[in-house]
C-alpha cells in the first residue's frame, strides 16, 4: 500500500508498553492471510467478557471512529515478534502509529507491511494525545518531506531509513522489489545453466 501524503483523524491510546499480545491476542493467530485481523485488534480491551463493546476503551469512543492515525506512549509493540500486530492495525484502518519509542521488531514489521511508525519526542506525543481527545482532530503526514503537521501550527519532522521510505512511497514490499530485478535474475540463471 503506497504511502505519500496522508491526512487523517487521530486516536490516542495513552498507555505505555502496549505489547503485541494486546494488539492481537494469540487466539486469533490461526489465519494465514494478512486480512481479517482488524476485528480482533485490542480485543481484550475493546470487548467485555460477555462479548459486548467496552465503552470505556479509547478506540470504542464515537469520536475515534474512522481514525487512521494512532498515537500511543513509549515502547509500543513490545513482546513477541508476531507480524500479525501490524496486519491487525492496517486491517482496522490505521496508516500510521506515532509514539516516543517502539520495540525494534515491531517497528520493522510495520515498515514491511505498509504501516508507517513515527518516533516523536515525548512532549510532542503528549501534545498529540491531548489534542486527540477532540473529535475533529486531524494530522497530515508527508512521507516524502518526513514531516507531520496539524492546522494549529504543530509541525515536526521525523527520521526514517531511506530504503524503507522508498518502499513505502512506491507501495512495494521486498517481494515487489525482487520482481524489479527479474530480468537480471533470468539472465543470471541462463548464464548459470550454461556452466553446468
Amino acid at each position: 500500500m503506497q504511502f505519500t501524503i496522508h491526512t487523517g483523524k487521530v486516536a490516542g491510546l495513552d498507555r505505555a508498553n502496549i505489547d503485541t499480545d494486546q494488539i492481537i491476542p494469540k487466539q486469533f493467530l490461526k489465519r494465514i492471510e494478512r486480512t481479517g485481523f482488524g476485528k480482533f485488534l485490542f480485543y481484550d480491551w475493546r470487548y467485555l467478557a460477555d462479548g459486548t463493546l467496552n465503552s470505556a476503551f479509547e478506540l470504542n469512543r464515537p469520536e475515534n471512529e474512522g481514525a487512521t492515525i494512532l498515537v500511543a506512549n513509549e515502547n509500543f509493540g513490545c513482546g513477541s515478534s508476531r507480524e500479525h500486530a501490524p496486519w491487525a492495525l492496517v486491517d482496522y484502518g490505521f496508516r500510521a502509529v506515532i509514539a516516543p519509542s517502539f520495540a525494534d521488531i515491531f517497528y520493522n514489521n510495520c515498515l514491511k507491511n505498509g504501516l508507517l511508525p513515527i518516533r516523536l519526542e515525548k512532549q510532542d506525543v503528549e501534545y498529540l494525545l491531548k489534542e486527540s481527545k477532540r473529535a475533529d482532530y486531524e494530522l497530515t503526514i508527508s512521507l516524502e518531506e518526513q514531516r507531520i503537521y496539524d492546522e494549529a501550527g504543530f509541525v515536526r519532522t521525523f527520521a526514517i531509513d531511506p530504503y524503507r521510505k522508498q518502499l513505502l512511497l512506491k507501495g512495494w514490499d521486498e517481494i515487489d522489489l525482487t520482481f524489479m530485478y527479474e530480468p537480471y535474475i533470468v539472465e543470471y540463471e541462463k548464464k548459470h545453466a550454461n556452466l553446468t
